[in-house]
């Protein structure tokens, strides 16, 4: 199963904070603002997303269709797919995909632990 570019999704309370912060990390921001409430920020491979009042807690996110660099891959595959295949395996899943449509969609789940998991397809 291939989930596509890996990131971890923070809730910040403070956004300018987290972005000076991590600045000073080595981060450069790649997408977002400050004025929609969230950041994606990259240092060499690693991206993390910094997003000020937009969900609760802290998430593992993965983006089918797009390499690190938020580039579209060739080949990919569906976040439909991999929800199905998901609930094959018995993965409960907490916001499903609607399997009729094609495009942009995302689900969630949670690991045995209560970690929240994204995966976020955005074409």
């Amino acid at each position: 199963m291939k989930l596509g570019a890996f990131s971890i999704s923070l809730s910040v309370k403070d956004l300018q904070k987290s972005r000076d912060f991590y600045e000073k990390l080595g981060f450069t921001t790649m997408a977002g603002t400050t004025e929609s409430n969230y950041l994606i920020m990259k240092n060499g491979s690693t991206l993390i997303g910094l997003f000020q009042a937009m969900f609760d807690g802290n998430m593992l996110t993965f983006n089918p269709g797009w390499d690190e660099n938020a580039q579209n891959l060739e080949s990919f595959e569906d976040v439909r797919e991999i929800q199905k295949r998901l609930k094959e395996s018995g993965v409960e899943i907490g916001k499903e995909a609607d399997e009729t449509t094609s495009g942009p969609e995302h689900i969630y789940l949670k690991d045995p632990d209560g970690n929240m998991i994204l995966i976020d397809q955005h074409r």
